[in-house]
């Protein structure tokens, strides 16, 4: 059980790892399936996790995680208590541009459990990107898709010239405007 740290692995040769976390392991499935599906030059793995931390047998096993993508459900506060909890295991280095919040369900206003004043205060506290979508809609799965792309392509130094944290930077710069 031990804590995730962004540089305890050397990286691969045009290769990024993202990870997905979050309650509701079919939505997460969709969205990895749609980020394989997207158009890229470098070689891709993607994990998928109900909960931090991960098994340590795994440990040998798991590559270099590049992108820490939190999925909450806005409709369950279920899924808040388990990203929460789930943060406690993620060492304080990814948070300088390696973490993402995922909101989902942002659709049905209705339905919500959770304020998204919480979920904001969340990301502010983490110094980390929040993207709300709704991953049930196909088409609104495709874009969010391509935006995890983009960032992982990012954070796992694909990009030069473009740092992960200077397009943390920038995004809570533009969430700011």
């Amino acid at each position: 059980m031990a804590v995730l740290r962004p540089l305890d692995k050397l990286p691969g040769l045009n290769s990024a790892a993202l990870l997905l976390v979050g309650s509701d392991e079919e939505l997460q499935q969709k969205l990895a399936e749609a980020i394989l599906q997207e158009k890229r030059d470098f070689k891709i793995s993607i994990h998928i996790a109900t909960s931090l931390p991960l098994p340590s047998e795994r440990d040998h096993l798991r590559p270099r995680i590049d992108l820490i993508v939190f999925v909450i459900d806005i409709k369950s506060k279920c899924s808040l208590k388990n990203v929460e909890a789930s943060l406690a295991y993620v060492d304080a280095t990814f948070f300088l541009g390696k973490v993402c919040f995922l909101v989902t369900g942002v659709g049905r206003v209705n339905c919500c459990s959770i304020e998204t004043n919480a979920i904001c205060k969340l990301g502010e506290a983490y110094c980390s990107p929040m993207l709300f979508c709704e991953l049930e809609l196909e088409g609104v799965r495709v874009s969010t898709a391509q935006r995890l792309l983009r960032m992982l392509q990012i954070c796992a130094g694909l990009v030069p010239g473009f740092s992960a944290l200077s397009f943390s930077l920038l995004m809570r710069n533009s969430a700011d405007d």
